[in-house]
């Protein structure tokens, strides 16, 4: 029996919606550029900037301009051949106008218009074209300048010859479509990141970046930012400037080069006495952070070629065994760079090279270059040598160190640490875990927290400084240890990110220097140890108030001078105020209007004249009417009062930690925590004079 049809469930044609044109990438511009936060904003540029780097692969043009212009508006400009604005054969529209506005269109999917390009799906500039409130496109090319404007992907007239050009190339302005993406704000420091790589890894292309969007009128160019980079050393030098400040293990880097099969390697690496891994992978110029066969191959090579040189040389003892591809990451720098005809990209974004037949050319290359240069620069390769074996010692050691702990949890009939109050829920999504400076602070947390899905770990001892000490002390340490168990997720080459268990890791510490310095301690914990935590944004930090301001029944929490002095100032213009109004009240109407009508500066004057300034003990002083108290530590407040300051989440106030631009966190992490006291001392005589509210 045929059941009765429901209304509005009716399931046909009208059902089904064709998205034509650039629909699809407004529709879904995850799908195209990985989001519209500030990485897929950020993506816009990459892709044009990729396009003009194409250019400069394929042998045209060597000078490339990126400009940030007021408003948000983007300008990037190349010399090359400029985009063809002909007719296309199978569009029958402009060259130019198919290239901008359909997807998988452009010279990249045969022929010879490029043997070597980042834009493996053809969908970048007609991307960036559909996901900006207007584009224009200026081609110089045949003697001509021409010019084609558009609007969300959509065109507003034909391409048009508006005058004459003595040169090539092809300038892509855009807008970023606010209906796009929620906030549109550039990152000059991440854009000058992503633009030192394409110049390190292009020999020989100048790259200009200006950032002229304070100049809005031609009296204020004083006020353009403008940085260029040009590298003949190539990823040499690239592999250089990631290690400037460092103590290197060889002093000259590895370099290899070569090409097999129209696949052209380019690699070089160096070691240093740091335990952290820094490779930079790329696929004909754009960054794979996820790897691939490239990665793959290399690391085969490295593994290799570092044991058997090891064996052959007497370098390594039995009992140390073999050195793993996990043991050679520490301290390695490398840049990776390969060049294909048709790379296969996994993702829409890039992130991972898949070609199978890469790894075996790359780790064929790799190998070759490398035993030649060991067999040439013996000393090199003995230091080399010794830095990886003292990290094989140092895995036997923290691995050695890391049962015992587990053991001793297992008899002690608990894996969590005993000073840990863990929360009830067991959703990782929703807890958090406070890390909380001293017990005082700890037992107030314990108090005010809401027990639910917060738990708290209060710090005891003296934290180790990870930058100068290696992973068998790391788990060894009685301060660090309940923080690893804690996390649930395993350190080292038994980290895996998807056991975490909590959502939310917060750092709460004292607003005072030896707050500061704990944070910065824990912060290079998290980062040389759990860097994908913060990458994937769990961690955070907890902004505890200054000051607590009150006047009458009106209480402000405050956090920082700047604020205080404002709230200060506001209650002594409404004291002002109110003593105004009881005058005008007694006094005649047009003495009245005299006294309210009077100035905001005259009021402040008058309340400064007569607010009268009182001594108190302690953190407490009293202005007129006013009590302000200065916390000088968590420990200073009441359960209550820390709830509702720093530990309720509609009230409190966070910072997540970010990694804006990795290689520039790696460079201030070795200054203010490495072995070098040098580059520390000149950091802080340059920086002293900036900082706020010391407190010593």
């Amino acid at each position: 029996m045929a059941k009765e049809k429901k209304s509005g469930s009716e399931y046909g044609a009208k059902s089904i919606q064709v998205l034509e044109g650039l629909d699809p990438v407004r529709k879904r511009p995850g799908m195209y550029i990985g989001g519209t936060s500030t990485e897929g904003l950020h993506h816009l540029i990459w892709e044009v900037v990729n396009n003009s780097i194409d250019e400069a692969m394929a042998g045209y043009g060597n000078d490339i301009l990126v400009q940030l212009l007021p408003d948000n508006v983007i300008s990037v400009r190349d010399y090359g051949r400029g985009i063809p604005v002909e007719i296309h054969p199978q569009t029958k529209k402009s060259t130019l106008e198919t290239v901008l506005t359909v997807l998988h269109a452009g010279g990249k999917f045969g022929g010879d218009g490029y043997k070597i390009s980042g834009g493996l799906h053809g969908v970048g500039v007609s991307v960036v074209n559909a996901l900006s409130a207007w584009t224009k496109v200026e081609v110089c090319r045949e003697g001509k300048l021409w010019v084609q404007e558009f609007k969300k992907g959509v065109s507003q007239g034909n391409v048009k010859a508006v005058g004459k050009s003595d040169r090539t190339g092809t300038t892509i302005i855009f807008k970023a479509d606010s209906e796009i993406f929620p906030e549109i704000k550039y990152s000059w420091t991440k854009i000058l990141e992503y633009v030192r790589q394409q110049a390190y890894l292009t020999k020989g292309v100048k790259i200009v970046v200006e950032d002229r969007r304070e100049a809005t009128t031609p009296e204020e160019e004083y006020k353009v930012r403008q940085h260029g980079f040009y590298f003949d050393g190539g990823i040499v030098s690239f592999v250089k400037f990631l290690n400037r400040g460092k103590i290197v293990k060889n002093s000259l880097p590895v370099y290899v080069e070569k090409t097999v099969d129209e696949v052209a390697v380019e690699i070089s690496l160096q070691y240093t006495e740091g335990y952290k891994e820094h490779l930079y992978s790329f696929a004909n110029n754009i960054f794979t952070p996820e790897g691939g066969m490239h990665v793959v191959g290399f690391k085969m090579a490295l593994t290799r070629v570092l044991n058997d040189y090891a064996k052959k040389n007497n370098l390594i003892k039995e009992k140390d065994g073999g050195m793993t591809s996990e043991d050679l990451k520490e301290g390695l720098t490398a840049v990776v760079s390969v060049k294909l005809r048709n790379p296969q990209f996994e993702g829409q974004t890039k992130s991972k090279l898949g070609n199978a037949e890469v790894k075996g050319i790359v780790s064929s290359i790799t190998s070759e270059g490398l035993v030649e240069f060991l067999e040439k620069n013996p000393a090199d390769a003995k230091s080399m040598i010794d830095k990886c074996l003292l990290t094989v010692r140092a895995r036997i050691a923290a691995r050695a160190a890391k049962d015992a702990v587990l053991r001793k949890g297992a008899l002690e009939g608990m894996t969590l640490p005993g000073k840990l109050a863990d929360c009830s829920t067991k959703d990782a999504a929703i807890s958090e875990l406070y890390i909380v400076e001293g017990d005082s602070a700890g037992g107030s947390a314990k108090q005010g927290r809401n027990r639910m899905f917060q738990a708290i770990l209060p710090l005891r001892g003296k934290l180790v400084n990870v930058e100068k000490t290696s992973l068998d002390k790391v788990v060894k340490s009685d301060t660090l240890k309940p923080i690893i168990i804690a996390l649930g997720t395993g350190i080292g080459e038994t980290f895996d990110a998807s056991r975490l268990r909590y959502g939310k890791i917060i750092i709460m510490a004292d607003a005072d220097v030896d707050g500061s310095h704990i944070r910065v301690l824990l912060l290079t914990f998290f980062y040389r140890y759990f860097e994908e935590l913060i990458t994937n944004g769990n961690i955070y930090i907890a902004v505890p108030p200054l000051y607590r301001i009150q006047k009458g029944k009106d209480i402000r929490w405050v956090y920082n001078d700047d604020e205080k002095d404002k709230i200060v100032e506001e209650f002594r213009l409404k004291s002002v105020e109110k003593n105004a109004d009881k005058k005008a009240a007694k006094a005649s109407k047009a003495e009245a209007v005299s006294v309210v009508t009077a100035s905001a500066e005259e009021l402040a004057q008058y309340a400064l004249t007569q607010a009268e300034i009182q001594e108190a003990d302690g953190d407490v002083e009293k202005i007129a009417g006013v009590t302000i108290q200065r916390y000088k530590g968590l420990g200073e407040m009441n359960p209550q009062q820390l709830w509702d300051t720093t530990m309720n989440p509609e009230s409190r106030l966070m910072f997540k930690v970010e990694i804006e631009d990795a290689q520039e966190a790696d460079r201030i992490f070795d200054i203010l925590m490495g072995s070098d006291v040098e580059p520390r001392r000149r950091f802080i005589q340059t920086h002293a004079k900036s900082v706020k509210n010391l407190d010593v």
